[in-house]
């Protein structure tokens, strides 16, 4: 059978003149103290600036505005998480016994976390141009596919624009109740707005993304309404 980590070389279609430093890359400070911590903070580096270069000439019409909510669109936690479990990075990581039955391979944190490193390590091995190179490889289909900048405004931000436009007052929100342990809790949240007479919830697993989930029920309603009027 084929080692995992021989695998994923063959996905990133990149040959590390030294191995070591990909094997540091795949090592969670839960391990060792030489871990990927140092490459993750150049391989972040590295992506913002590559990510930013390539937005900037493809969207040369947008303002810096924009092109920052693209860009974070485009590294962000969620993103980096979905290229990793594409490249079945959660097989070839080195983890500590708590981190494996804690669920470790599969958690987006860490997933984010090491393809930054993996970065960090191509660039250290090999130079500019080659980590320009894979990062452009693995963002090509969401570089292709670019949302409109304006949809990418948090909720929040919509819903207060939207209110605004409409003479609306601000729209509040409270946190109701939080439920679960201490390292799964469960954030539940409601939007209020005093002009309108109607409450949403929203609920996540920490109260920033709770309070998305509120706005962006009341938005959709809002819409609706408008829309049927």
């Amino acid at each position: 059978m084929t080692d995992p980590v021989d695998r994923l070389l063959e996905r990133l279609a990149y040959g590390f003149s030294d191995r070591r430093l990909l094997e540091e890359a795949l090592t969670h400070r839960s391990v060792s103290v030489n871990n990927n911590e140092r490459l993750e903070f150049l391989g972040d580096s590295i992506l913002n600036f590559v990510i930013a270069a390539e937005l900037f000439e493809r969207e040369p019409d947008e303002s810096e505005g924009a092109l920052s909510r693209l860009r974070a669109s485009l590294v962000n936690r969620e993103t980096l998480a979905d290229i990793a479990r594409t490249l079945e990075l959660g097989e070839c990581l080195r983890l500590g016994s708590g981190e494996k039955k804690s669920g470790g391979r599969r958690r987006d944190s860490i997933l984010s976390d090491t393809v930054e490193s993996i970065l960090g390590a191509v660039y250290t091995d090999g130079g500019y141009e080659p980590c320009r190179e894979l990062i452009l490889r693995l963002y090509e289909e969401r570089l292709n596919s670019l949302p409109a900048a304006q949809d990418l405004k948090d909720p929040k931000t919509r819903l207060q624009e939207f209110l605004q436009s409409s003479r609306h007052g601000l729209p509040e929100y409270t946190v109701i109740e939080v439920t679960g342990k201490a390292h799964q809790q469960v954030f539940n949240v409601e939007c209020r707005v005093d002009t309108i007479d109607t409450v949403t919830h929203g609920s996540a697993g920490n109260r920033r993304r709770a309070e998305q989930d509120a706005a962006r029920a009341m938005l959709e309603m809002l819409q609706a309404g408008e829309s049927t009027a």
